[in-house]
């Protein structure tokens, strides 16, 4: 019908135009119709003047036909159109990357020349039509990281040329085809992992001779045994079963021999090697955990220049780390007492009340006093001749004002590079926390104005909620929640001074970890710009009264700026807390990451595309992401100590990966009495790998990261 209505169109067309363009430039015509944004203008030069398609972005012929549209990662945002099956030479689909949503057209399968249809990375959606096979000429089908769901077609047996079949983080169901493996012989790649996929895995599988790499079955609903065919496959490929419902014994044969647990992890009904539980009493004993490497043998290698001199573990502080951070404490303490000289001196000569300059208090105790104070200047206006001078509320459950702020005791919690954080006890007893960004500055208020109003609509329970904000010359205020269980940070590591810790134990740390996940999950896909954190850490999570995780200081960078500040991305607030050292440290790259070294505390938790200066991305968010998900499983700095070096924290659990340390080296020495918990550690350990790998486009999307989190803890339960 699409097509019918396509030709009818290309008529209209063709005798009104005097068919200046081609019946090929009309079919891009109506797909580029189908896309209602293309913020890069990546489709602009696609004109109905010209007599063939063939010198537009992303297009390419041969003997002026089309054989290839590629427009990978443009932000295009529309839906697929059907029309692009009317290109009878096409062979090559690229548009990987980009915001594409619906269904995909059955008529696109009308190129039956197609030898790779690339889409990954988009926001496709229903089930793949059964005629994808009439692709007998496919050999790359990548639909990865889209919402497609129902069963997997039983044609694509019919796709005997198929080299990459990858199927991940979608929400597809029911059994693979009868005949699967005999027919696919010429598979390289195979990737089905975080899907709904149920049944048992298929006999002939161990026929997919031609496979590299790693097998990925995991993450699925996968019954019954682990056929011992799959031994059949390339000794040198790893096969990955793991979170699936998999029981019986684990077939000890060819590919399947000599793997650690790793690869089996998550399905309860499994037995036997290499595996703790047996399968019955005369099964040999199981090899020790202490000498099972915790991650398989074929994880991507890391330089072996890396790992000189740096067999030495890491266990903690050396002595001239603590004499830094006692003097890291002084000087600190001396910071704060500046601060306050500095509010009575110039933020609170107000005195008590208000005053012709602006408002403030004091309170006397013994000649003490405690103030917070924010002036008001009548003679400067804002741009466009607005000002504001009140407390603007964002929520219809804010009780209080401006004038109950003022007269509120303030605390100071903590400083960064955005500003002074207070915390502020109101005369009933309601505590908020309060974000002074400074003074002077900038008036671009209406810019602040919809900026802040956009972050207060968020609404999330693992998101820190904006109550309310206030601005004029002088004063920017945010006043948000007051979270009562201080941040991550302290709650892995503690601080000096800290008079008792109480180590986290595993089941909270995953419930921290699940919580972040959720609220990254909820910014990303489903606020309403789906936005991007940008710098996250664990000083920005903040801890509730039941441990659960708030993330925290979201968007504050952007207001900053525009507030007149001079933030960085990232905020120093981390090096602050550990003093800034001189480091030297060793570079290492791997397939997980490519990354230098970070030079403080707080670089540690960005992305190795962060230092192109390129636009912020989601997969950002992931990699910081990742960073974490380590610290709490080692319970170590983003810095480690190795010998007399130092070295991030994502390259020194790539060196022990190298070295095939045993997993009691890494983990947090906490964590140590929880030995039944390895398994889950484990599966932790490989998710926050995938996290931290240096390409952006491989690593997993949040929502990914959290459904396997959140299985993960159900199995648990």
């Amino acid at each position: 019908m699409f097509l019918l209505v396509f030709f009818v169109l290309l008529l209209c067309n063709s005798h009104g135009l005097g068919g200046s363009l081609n019946d090929e430039g009309y079919a891009l015509l109506s797909f580029r119709h189908g896309i209602t944004d293309d913020p890069e203008g990546s489709l602009s030069n696609w004109n109905s003047s010209d007599e063939s398609p063939c010198s537009w972005n992303g297009i390419t012929c041969k003997q002026q036909r089309v054989v290839s549209v590629s427009i990978p990662k443009k932000k295009l945002y529309g839906l697929l159109h059907p029309a692009l099956g009317a290109l009878s030479q096409l062979r090559h689909v690229n548009l990987r990357n980009n915001k594409l949503f619906g269904s995909l057209p059955v008529e696109l399968f009308g190129a039956q020349g197609l030898q790779s249809l690339v889409l990954y990375g988009n926001s496709l959606s229903g089930s793949v039509p059964s005629e994808i096979g009439k692709l007998t000429y496919l050999q790359t089908l990548d639909l990865s990281q889209n919402f497609f769901n129902g069963s997997f077609p039983s044609s694509i047996i019919q796709c005997k040329r198929l080299k990459t079949l990858d199927l991940s983080q979608n929400n597809l169901t029911g059994s693979l085809p009868e005949g699967f493996g005999t027919a696919l012989v010429s598979l390289e790649k195979l990737d089905l992992s975080f899907n709904k996929f149920n049944g048992s895995i298929p006999r002939d599988m161990g026929n997919l001779s031609s496979l590299q790499g790693t097998v990925d079955l995991s993450h699925n609903l996968f019954s019954g045994s682990i056929p011992a065919s799959l031994g059949n496959l390339p000794e040198k490929v790893y096969i990955d079963l793991t979170y699936n419902n998999l029981s019986g014994p684990i077939p000890q044969n060819g590919a399947l021999m000599n793997r650690g647990p790793t690869a089996f992890i998550g399905n309860p009904g499994l037995c036997g090697p290499p595996l703790k539980n047996p399968c019955s009493s005369d099964t040999p004993g199981v090899s020790s955990p202490s000498s099972i490497p915790f991650l398989p043998d074929n994880y991507p290698p890391g330089n072996p220049d890396d790992s000189a001199g740096n067999s030495e573990k890491a266990r903690g502080l050396s002595k001239r780390a603590v004499i830094a951070i006692v003097v890291g404490d002084v000087i600190g303490i001396c910071l704060v007492g500046l601060l306050f000289s500095y509010c009575y001196t110039r933020v609170c000569p107000c005195g008590k009340g208000k005053d012709e300059n602006g408002y403030g208090f004091e309170k006397g105790s013994k000649g003490r006093k405690e103030c917070l104070c924010f002036r008001k200047d009548e003679s400067e206006t804002l741009s466009e001749n607005v000002e504001q001078h009140d407390l603007v509320p964002l929520d219809t459950q804010v009780a209080f004002d401006l004038d109950e702020l003022l007269k509120a005791s303030a605390f100071v919690l903590g400083k960064s590079g955005i500003g002074i954080v207070y915390k502020v006890v109101l005369e009933d007893g309601l505590t908020l926390a309060v974000r002074r960004l400074g003074e002077g500055g900038s008036q671009r208020f209406k810019e602040f104005q919809t900026e802040v109003e956009a972050i207060g609509k968020l609404r999330h329970p693992n998101i820190v909620t904006l109550r309310a904000y206030y601005w004029s010359v002088d004063e920017k205020l945010l006043i948000y929640d007051f979270i009562t269980n201080g941040n991550l940070a302290t709650a892995i590591h503690g601080k000096p001074g800290m008079v008792s810790f109480t180590p986290l134990s595993w089941s909270v740390r995953l419930k921290i970890m699940r919580g972040i996940a959720k609220g990254l999950v909820y910014l990303h896909e489903f606020s309403p710009k789906k936005y991007v954190h940008g710098d996250l850490k664990p000083s920005n999570v903040l801890l509730g009264q039941n441990m659960e995780p708030h993330v925290s200081d979201f968007g504050l960078g952007r207001l900053a700026n525009i507030a007149g500040g001079s933030p960085t991305l990232q905020s120093n607030r981390m090096a602050a807390e550990k003093p800034p050292q001189e480091r030297q440290q060793k570079s290492a790259t791997s397939e997980v990451s490519t990354t230098s070294s970070c030079t403080n505390m707080a670089s540690c938790y960005q992305a190795p595309e962060v230092l192109k200066m390129v636009k912020p991305s989601q997969k950002w968010d992931v990699y910081s992401y990742g960073v974490i998900l380590l610290e709490m499983i080692t319970g170590r700095l983003p810095v480690v100590l190795v010998g007399a070096s130092e070295m991030d924290l994502v390259h020194w659990i790539q060196l022990c990966i190298e070295e095939k340390k045993p997993l009691s080296d890494v983990l947090d020495p906490y964590l140590a009495p929880e030995a039944d918990k390895e398994e889950q550690i484990i599966a932790v350990l490989k998710i926050a790998m995938a996290c931290v790998h240096s390409s952006p486009e491989r690593r997993p999307a949040m929502r990914h990261v959290y459904d396997a989190l959140d299985r993960l803890a159900m199995s648990a339960d």
